[in-house]
């Protein structure tokens, strides 16, 4: 299903002046076409509808300052709805007969991974909104992406771990790409951090209890906190549970949880959960000092006004993955797919909503840990874990 091709020229009500792109009169050239496949409705929806909106949003904006290059963007965006074949016969015909500049999107890793052999053979500057770090790794010459990875949120939790004198904990994680990928990570890298996992249970997709899993997990000797790896309902249906069982623990998850909408699921219980977030959650209550506040309050902020609910981190994906693409085709000063590719490629300093990005050709996302805040629940809101 097609989502909405977009050609607006009418401006909103207020547009910052920030967002100037200083491209002069638009002329009655063809418009930059902008493709995406996004998972709009199915299960993966609470990341592929504020995506969807983000992009519709500044699309919007940037064509009432202009658009790039003296041209008008184009948004053909088809709803995928999670399935990664769905999105590979999207990405086909956004490439072959839309003929886009650029593609934007995969919600999750099994739609973008099913998309990387058609961009890579197309040639065609492609950014991907979906987690896990085999988006990234091994590098690919036309994938990059936005969201931290699942390894770093793994490092992450180590460090805050550590910090907290933990070294003994369980695992528990669902059937998804991202959840697979994540717990992979995670036993590569705890020894890294001399986190000992002494327990490491599953759920399947269609599990509407997991307190069997989290029984065992209370009942092993040595446990100190449980990571749950994992998006979607299950980490909220793991978070009841595990109040329900009375684990005593402390208890993390992943930034794939990082939506309100996974708070509104888990009810009161997901209070004391902590997490690895971007900024964009905390966004008016960090310091007036940090760099990144301006750029996560005016998102906040207009995401707001134009759609009438809360942000979340994955709309701020999309956001970082059309500045990041606007910004390479104004560095590039053309449409050419390749020298749009080279200048992503080179992208220094670049602020967005998950952090400073600063690539290379051997790390096509690049964020540190450094972009990653400790966050924590607190009476339904999110706050500073530190």
């Amino acid at each position: 299903m097609m989502v909405r091709s977009t050609l607006k020229y009418l401006a909103p009500a207020a547009f910052a002046a920030c967002l100037t792109l200083g491209a002069g009169v638009a002329s009655a050239q063809e418009p930059i076409k902008i493709g995406a496949f996004l998972a709009v409705t199915g299960p993966a929806a609470f990341l592929g509808d504020p995506e969807q909106k983000t992009l519709e949003m500044y699309v919007d904006k940037i064509n009432a300052a202009g658009g790039v290059l003296g041209r008008k963007l184009q948004l053909i965006s088809y709803d995928s709805g999670g399935d990664a074949e769905k999105a590979r016969t999207f990405a086909k015909r956004l490439i072959e007969q839309d003929k886009v500049d650029a593609i934007i999107g995969g919600s999750t890793t099994g739609e973008t991974m099913a998309v990387v052999p058609l961009v890579e053979q197309a040639g065609i500057p492609f950014i991907s909104l979906a987690g896990a770090v085999v988006v990234i790794e091994p590098v690919k010459k036309w994938v990059f992406k936005t969201p931290h990875t699942d390894r770093m949120a793994c490092e992450k939790i180590f460090v805050d771990m550590q910090e907290r004198k933990i070294s003994k904990i369980a695992l528990i994680s669902g059937p998804g790409g991202f959840d697979k990928s994540m717990r992979a990570e995670c036993l590569k890298v705890a020894p890294k951090y001399k986190i000992e996992i002494l327990a490491d249970e599953t759920y399947g997709a269609g599990d509407t209890d997991m307190t069997a899993q989290l029984t065992k997990i209370k009942n092993t000797p040595g446990v100190q906190a449980v990571l749950n790896a994992g998006f979607g309902s299950g980490p909220a249906i793991v978070t009841k549970n595990y109040r329900q069982v009375g684990v005593p623990f402390p208890f993390y998850q992943s930034h794939g949880v990082a939506s309100k909408e996974y708070i509104k699921l888990s009810g009161g219980a997901a209070d004391g959960v902590r997490l690895p977030a971007a900024a964009l959650l905390v966004a008016d209550k960090l310091p007036d000092s940090d760099p990144q506040k301006k750029v996560v309050v005016d998102y906040k902020n207009a995401y707001a006004e134009r759609w009438k609910s809360d942000v979340s981190t994955f709309g701020g994906h999309a956001y970082d993955g059309l500045w990041l693409l606007v910004d390479a085709m104004k560095k590039a000063g053309t449409t050419d797919k390749a020298k749009v590719r080279d200048a992503l490629e080179n992208t220094k300093g670049f602020m967005g909503t998950a952090g400073v990005v600063n690539m290379s050709p051997t790390d096509h996302m690049g964020l540190d840990l450094t972009a990653f805040r400790m966050l924590v629940i607190k009476n339904g809101d999110w706050e500073l874990g530190n």
